[in-house]
């Protein structure tokens, strides 16, 4: 398993403050961290797959573009969104996926907040 970052006070606020407060449960805080990433994230984004993961199809290094949140029934255990797969779409972890260069900065702390809760090693 990876060493755990360093706290980050601010990251740490802001997600006690804005995302989890009033969560008493597993499904508030999900629901929580749903509803913060469906409103910060601006769809279309682009993104690099980082890391391999039995649930996804996608290789370390493969180039996506990111389209929407997955279904909340979905997001129980982590956080899902949907990418442009073949004719349809597919909800793959988003804590396997990197951002691009570029992407606009509401996205980018959001998705920095989602990989820093699960770097810590947070459950919901």
């Amino acid at each position: 398993m990876a060493k755990r970052p360093k706290a980050e006070p601010e990251r740490e606020r802001r997600i006690e403050m804005e995302i989890v407060v009033d969560a008493y449960g597993q499904e508030e805080r999900a629901m929580g961290w749903y509803y913060y990433l469906e409103d910060k994230l601006r769809f279309p984004f682009a993104a690099t797959c980082v890391r391999k993961r039995a649930v996804s199809p996608l290789r370390v290094g493969e180039n996506i573009q990111v389209i929407g949140m997955a279904p909340e029934e979905e997001c129980g255990k982590g956080i899902f969104v949907n990418i442009r797969w073949e004719r349809d779409s597919l909800a793959v972890p988003l804590a396997q996926l990197n951002l691009v260069p570029r992407t606009d900065k509401a996205t980018a702390q959001a998705v920095g907040d989602w990989h820093y809760w699960v770097r810590m090693g947070y459950e919901f």
